[in-house]
């Protein structure tokens, strides 16, 4: 593939972009499974708006998308023009609720990295996750108190004696 020169798009504006992985935060986490893309779409546009006027929203609107949406643990990947991506990024503090079917629901919008493909965005989240999990096993202190089944790291014994539990180790359910 020839190198990007600038006059022409190349194939998914793939030289042009920037991905936002963010996480809505919200106390109550039922009401992050009602929320859709347009709802995030709305409130990211509405909020440009707000703060940036009609220059910064028409700005933020090229090739302006929600690429990915997980209702359930609130992780949102959005997409803009690399030439206007601090517009969009200054905005997102700014949103403090978002709008689906005549309900508001309280919420903030956090962003965990910005990268340049979606790619490097998905490593990141995987890495993130795992160290979220990490955190979470660490506070089941004893074997009946298991956060949601999750399951935790068991001491290897071996041929060569006890081994401390690692990432990448098999897990048991606290029980």
């Amino acid at each position: 593939m020839a190198p990007c020169t600038g006059e022409t798009l190349c194939s998914e504006l793939l030289c042009f972009c920037r991905y936002f992985l963010c996480e809505i935060i919200s106390e109550d986490p039922h009401c992050r499974q009602l929320i859709e893309e347009r709802t995030v779409h709305n409130a990211v546009k509405s909020a440009v708006a707000r703060i940036h006027g009609d220059f910064g929203l028409a700005c933020c609107s090229i090739a302006f998308a929600v690429k990915y949406l997980n209702a359930y643990t609130g992780v949102v990947l959005l997409c803009c023009r690399k030439d206007f991506y601090r517009l969009l990024w200054s905005a997102l503090p700014f949103i403090t609720h978002l709008e689906n079917k005549s309900q508001r629901y309280p919420c903030s919008v956090n962003v965990l990295h910005l990268g340049a493909t979606i790619r490097t965005c998905q490593k990141f989240l995987i890495q993130y996750n795992r160290d979220q999990l990490l955190s979470l096993l660490q506070n089941c202190t004893s074997e009946g108190n298991g956060v949601l089944g999750i399951r935790k790291p068991v001491e290897c014994s071996s041929g060569y004696g006890n081994v401390a539990p690692r990432k990448s180790q098999l897990w048991r359910l606290c029980v």
